[in-house]
């Protein structure tokens, strides 16, 4: 895994508001800092034929045991039949497990197996490693800045989910 550099490039100073300049320069910033957010996973993927959508699957199934398909669906956005195609493969290598719902027996909760959480820890390490350095190098303000920007670019819907997410992960 590449560290993310010690010392972060200064941020653009915001007078009257951003320049068409400074947007651009943001958002090529953020491809690139999710091309290596993703880079050490990918690899890790590609060796299993699995991708992002697996690996997304596995980190919310991980952080919220017991949570329905409808639930997962929700949280990643996809349509059924593209989830179905991840979860079929999961649960075929035996990494996540269904059961059915104690008061209503048409839900089924979904839950890693022991492999299924060791590769979930394999694909995130490294992810928690570079956020955790990134954030150490950048301190407390410009953190708290980076949450304000992300969820400000949640639609109401999205940020929604976020909330209701964050908030139950908070409750356990």
């Amino acid at each position: 895994m590449t560290r993310p550099a010690m010392q972060p490039a200064p941020g653009p100073t915001l007078t009257a508001g951003p320049t068409d300049r400074q947007i651009r320069g943001g958002i090529e910033a953020f491809f690139f800092a999710y091309r290596a957010f993703t880079a050490d996973p990918d690899q890790i993927l590609a060796t299993m034929d699995y991708g992002r959508a697996h690996h997304r699957a596995l980190h919310f199934i991980a952080h919220r045991p017991g949570m329905t398909v409808s639930s997962l669906l929700d949280i990643l956005g996809v349509t059924k039949q593209s989830l179905n195609r991840v979860l079929r493969a999961l649960l075929k290598d035996g990494l996540v497990e269904q059961r059915i719902g104690s008061r209503d027996r048409r839900e089924r909760l979904l839950f890693l197996t022991e492999a299924g959480a060791e590769l979930e820890t394999r694909l995130s390490r490294p992810q928690h490693d570079r956020v955790r350095a990134a954030y150490r190098a950048a301190g407390p303000h410009a953190v708290a800045g980076f949450h304000a920007v992300l969820e400000a670019m949640m639609d109401e819907d999205t940020a929604r989910s976020f909330r209701e997410f964050r908030h139950d992960e908070a409750a356990e």
